[in-house]
């Protein structure tokens, strides 16, 4: 068998389902799809059932230990060469998992990572977190686009690697956020060779409002602060910026009390580049003004998240579980 597809799951029986129906439509079969349900109050069990006549797809329920446990769970009960990795609220247009076969076949990776995309039946405020999340106005410039192959960091929504890989890593570890790039880090330090695959794209509805979609981006501050304590010289300036942006605009304000008005703009910048970039690729004005709206939560969200935990981690010199229990490992 090629490909394990291993979809770890916490409480979204509806994502799951609309993901089966997209394997239904796939035009690959060399490949078996493995739910682990990890924990949930809301199970997908049912919608398991409904589609197991017609998927090469196995089940099965665990206690919660977060995204990257639940994919261990699930490779090592899976019998492909390619342990292939989605996130339960994706989606994969139909020639995803061919266009894959064909692209690993051509090349010497051994973990490879895809890109996202929004999907044309997501909601308007979905769009425009799509669109910001892939915004170089945003943290989307530090989200691993490259593809220099020594350096690519694939990502969990859409990413995987060899049997050879997880053996010798070991798999994903127990970080519940930022447990991907973590991945990514120890893989690279391996010795084995990563890239992104642009056509083996995904559509990836991430958060359904701004508040999910703050507390995920705040989560992702944290992790790169945690990251840098795991893995010295990962933290770049760039992912400094929103932090910057976060505490320049209190500055911006006073400067602008005692200086001159003009201060008052600098923190508006950003909305203009995310007004433009939004309403063309949505096509829509309105949708322009949402990724505005999506950006300035990015922003702030993460900047707020790194700031916490730079102070907790380096200032009050907390470890990393302590300092954010509540956060990841209640």
């Amino acid at each position: 068998m090629l490909f394990s597809v291993i979809i770890p799951v916490f409480n979204r029986p509806e994502e799951v389902r609309e993901l089966l129906e997209s394997f239904v439509k796939q035009n690959f079969t060399d490949y078996e799809i493995i739910l682990v349900e990890d924990g949930s109050s809301l199970s997908s069990k049912d919608v398991y059932e409904t589609f197991a006549s017609v998927l090469p797809v196995k089940y099965f329920e665990k206690t919660n230990s977060g995204p990257g446990q639940s994919r261990n769970f699930g490779a090592d009960r899976a019998a492909g060469e390619w342990l292939i990795f989605l996130d339960s609220d994706c989606i994969l247009p139909e020639n995803y998992l061919e266009v894959l076969s064909r692209k690993l076949r051509n090349s010497s990776l051994e973990a490879f990572g895809g890109p996202d995309a929004g999907h044309p039946a997501f909601s308007p405020v979905q769009k425009a977190i799509s669109i910001s999340m892939t915004s170089f106005m945003t943290t989307g410039g530090i989200r691993g686009g490259s593809e220099k192959m020594d350096k690519f960091h694939p990502r969990s929504f859409n990413m995987g690697y060899t049997r050879e890989v997880y053996n010798t890593t070991g798999g994903f570890s127990k970080l519940r956020f930022g447990e991907d790039i973590d991945m990514s880090v120890r893989i690279l330090k391996a010795g084995f060779k990563t890239g992104l695959i642009r056509e083996a794209w995904v559509y990836h509805k991430r958060r359904t409002d701004f508040k999910k979609f703050f507390k995920q981006v705040y989560n992702s501050g944290i992790a790169r602060i945690n990251l840098q304590k795991r893995h010295p010289g990962t933290l770049k300036a760039v992912h400094v910026l929103p932090a910057l942006f976060v505490l320049g605009i209190p500055g911006c304000i006073l400067l602008g009390v005692f200086f001159h008005p003009i201060f008052y703009v600098f923190p508006l910048l950003p909305a203009a580049g995310l007004l433009i970039e939004g309403s063309l690729k949505a096509g829509s004005v309105y949708i322009g003004y949402l990724t505005v709206a999506a950006g300035y939560v990015q922003l702030t969200g993460y900047g707020l998240g790194f700031i916490n935990a730079f102070f907790k981690r380096y200032l009050l010199g907390k470890g990393e579980f302590d300092a954010f229990r509540d956060n990841f490992y209640e």
